[in-house]
């Protein structure tokens, strides 16, 4: 379990504990707005910043699912590292002109299922 200091309405620290999905859940969250509010062509600002942390995202799952104390099912990660290298890859594509937003947007909603128990992945 991972432990989050949110503030109150006074400005102290509340300690709550929360569970790694959760955590994982609200980041494929915030992820996944920013690339739903951007230009889908990848031709802003915005949408550049959001296909980068997306890539950033799916590198650091990919990193951490390489790990050798991952405890997931090695199906479960052959198929997150696959759609890892698939997300990085059309990331760089949208930034080079190429593709669409709402193919990683697709994604990290199934895996956001996923993380809550909603589908398989």
């Amino acid at each position: 379990m991972n432990a989050v200091t949110p503030h109150n309405e006074y400005g102290y620290g509340a300690q709550v504990l929360r569970g790694s999905r959760d955590a994982e859940y609200d980041v494929f969250s915030r992820v996944t707005r920013m690339l739903r509010q951007a230009d889908p062509s990848g031709r802003s600002s915005d949408a550049i910043l959001a296909v980068h942390k997306n890539n950033e995202l799916w590198t650091i799952l990919a990193a951490d699912l390489a790990q050798p104390g991952n405890g997931l099912p090695d199906e479960v990660k052959a198929g997150l590292l696959s759609l890892a290298m698939f997300s990085v890859r059309h990331g760089h594509g949208i930034m080079n002109g190429k593709g669409s937003t709402q193919v990683l947007i697709d994604i990290n909603l199934s895996v956001m299922k996923g993380l809550r128990g909603e589908v398989g992945i």
